[in-house]
């Protein structure tokens, strides 16, 4: 499990706040909670909105792109069932947030974004962090990470019209995916199950994440 540093005493009241509010809106993982205590969501973020770090609300950070509202990021943690032996494929990295609290919940994390300042932005604040158990990559989520395939688990963070054929690819059997299915206003959170040649898919709750930019995604605009 990696170590985390820079916490800033300015912050850490808020931070136990915010890990308060979670717990209220149903998230009971103990695990998750824990993570989201550990990771300092003010370093992420850009300076702009860093006052704002430890609300439970999206917020804008550049590139047409938002930082998830972390009550969200927890019901996803909570909902992939995630076990310390994992490996986890993120999609869409932003702030790198999401990536740092994954990095305290299992083994190896790796994370793509189109972005590429947000890619550099997140290994900034990774590095300054001290996380060594998390790889980057600039380039289409949508077709994946195969080089480090299969994964135990993946996490969409952004909107998609199906689920990705090629992130199915690199599912192993038994692997769970979070990824939030609809158009590209309105979406519900879905849980896909693979097992063997059988899919299972769950509709956890509605919500409207930016869109999935690629081939296997929506076309850019």
């Amino acid at each position: 499990m990696a170590s985390l540093a820079l916490n800033d005493q300015r912050f850490e009241r808020l931070r136990r706040q915010l890990v308060e509010v979670i717990r209220e809106r149903g998230i009971e993982n103990l695990e998750v909670l824990r993570a989201f205590s550990m990771v300092p969501r003010h370093v992420f973020l850009p300076s702009a909105v860093e006052h704002r770090a430890y609300e439970d609300a999206a917020l804008p950070i550049g590139y047409g792109q938002t930082a998830s509202q972390p009550s969200l990021q927890a019901l996803f943690l909570d909902r992939l069932q995630l076990k310390p032996s994992d490996r986890v494929l993120e999609i869409g990295t932003g702030t790198g947030y999401q990536t740092a609290v994954l990095s305290q919940l299992v083994e190896h994390v790796y994370s793509i974004d189109r972005v590429p300042e947000l890619t550099s932005r997140a290994r900034d604040a990774l590095d300054a962090l001290r996380v060594p158990n998390v790889a980057l990559l600039t380039g289409d989520g949508t077709v994946g990470w195969s080089r480090y395939a299969s994964y135990d688990a993946i996490l969409v963070a952004a909107a998609a019209p199906d689920i990705p054929s090629a992130l199915m690819t690199q599912l192993a059997d038994g692997g769970r995916m979070l990824i939030p299915l609809g158009d590209r206003d309105q979406q519900e959170l879905t849980l896909v199950r693979k097992q063997g040649e059988t899919v299972e898919t769950l509709g956890i709750t509605g919500c409207a994440f930016v869109p999935l930019i690629g081939r296997f995604g929506w076309p850019a605009t």
